[in-house]
């Protein structure tokens, strides 16, 4: 009798024990699903294997394909400076060279623009030199008629042209001359305004920043 209630309590042990058991493997599979041999996988920091969006570029055509506006560039003719013609008292330097001076195309255009607003065919430009200004000589220039040229110091110049009309003139006397003998008369156009001026002269050294006053080597 004693052996028969000790298997009874053996089998009801087991029995109990088994049913505890039971919530503990559902509790370990549980687990187990939340591990899975295939790696995480975190898709936003993983490289993206789309291709980029096409993006709108624009192309700049070929040199060959352009625009002849945009290739060719705008020329603009460019008058030659002539030399001066000494229509009266022609004179000549201690070497016996001639003396002459040059009239820039622009000196000749506003000379002819003046002529003709004044309706004044002997209208001439006086171009003289005297001593002073801060590098020892300056050049003075006015608006003269030719009736007021003396005819024995004065030497007037005339800028050669084709066809008929007025044709620009400038005078010196003869020291003036000598010290600008070379030179070019031109008409500059800039901030501080437009008037003659007097450059190229091949015997100065030195000059001031207002252009009219010139030093002799």
């Amino acid at each position: 009798m004693a052996s028969s209630r000790n298997i009874l309590r053996c089998e009801r042990i087991l029995e109990r024990s088994r049913h505890a058991w039971q919530p503990l493997r559902h509790t370990a599979s549980q687990r187990r699903s939340l591990y899975s041999h295939t790696p995480l996988y975190l898709d936003f920091l993983a490289p993206s294997w789309r291709q980029p969006e096409a993006t709108m570029r624009r192309t700049l055509p070929l040199s060959s394909d352009r625009p002849r506006s945009l290739c060719q560039r705008k020329t603009f003719s460019t008058a030659v400076t002539r030399q001066a013609q000494a229509i009266q008292n022609p004179r000549k330097d201690d070497s016996g060279d001639e003396m002459i001076i040059n009239i820039s195309p622009r000196a000749s255009h506003r000379l002819r623009a003046i002529a003709q607003k004044d309706e004044n065919p002997d209208l001439a430009l006086r171009v003289s030199v005297e001593s002073g200004g801060c590098h020892g000589f300056q050049y003075l220039m006015s608006l003269v008629n030719l009736s007021d040229v003396d005819a024995a110091e004065d030497t007037v110049f005339e800028n050669e042209q084709e066809g008929s009309g007025y044709k620009p003139k400038v005078v010196m006397d003869e020291p003036s001359l000598e010290l600008l003998k070379g030179s070019t008369i031109d008409y500059t156009m800039e901030l501080i305004g437009s008037q003659f001026k007097v450059t190229g002269i091949p015997g100065a050294k030195s000059s001031c920043g207002c252009g009219t006053s010139f030093d002799i080597a």
